[in-house]
């Protein structure tokens, strides 16, 4: 691509067995995939290992991408509260890593990613793939749906923070007085 890279975004899929991480480059409007995949733990081996090899895994991939914005799936909320605290600790230590190398760190609800991706909050794993293939070059299915899940949470922050609106459904500016202010030559006369 001729475009400069604007901006590189990790993407991650939080879990305690199989983690899953997407990396974009964006060029202009272009995507690009850079890596997918998953960081797939011994379910046998003790908790805070895995935590350890999630964050180690993070710091990997920052290194070696040097990714501008982080952009993370938000639990979500279940019944089984051991399974939200273990899931909330497996997001927590990839946040860390990201803020400990000076990242900015964005969360998406899963149906706002899906929302993104597919314009259904309520869309299943399937439909979030295949708009992923329209979107991006993907030459291989991954083994793990996590991975392709990481990646739309990527892609969801790239479509979010381009938005005319932000996430947050607040604007920036004060008013239209405060945005002749800030663009006076692009005013015309009537």
């Amino acid at each position: 691509m001729s475009q400069k890279v604007s901006k590189i975004i990790l993407g991650i899929d939080p879990g305690t067995i199989v983690m899953g991480y997407g990396i974009i480059s964006v060029h202009g409007q272009q995507l690009e995939l850079l890596h997918m995949n998953v960081l797939k733990m011994n379910a046998k081996k003790d908790q805070h290992i895995r935590l350890e090899q999630i964050h180690r895994k993070v710091c990997e991939l920052i290194i070696e991408f040097k990714p501008t914005t982080f952009a993370i799936e938000a639990p979500f909320f279940g019944k089984n509260v051991q399974s939200m605290l273990k899931l909330g600790r497996a997001q927590g230590v990839a946040i860390a890593a990201a803020i400990q190398a000076g990242l900015e760190v964005c969360e998406y609800s899963p149906k706002k990613v899906k929302q993104s991706i597919t314009g259904n909050g309520n869309a299943d794993k399937e439909q979030v793939w295949q708009m992923l293939q329209r979107i991006v070059t993907i030459r291989e299915v991954p083994d793990y749906l996590d991975a392709s899940d990481a990646l739309a949470v990527a892609i969801c922050h790239h479509y979010q923070s381009n938005a005319l609106v932000p996430a947050g459904g607040k604007t920036t500016g004060k008013g239209w007085e405060d945005f002749i202010k800030k663009n006076a030559a692009r005013v015309k006369g009537l």
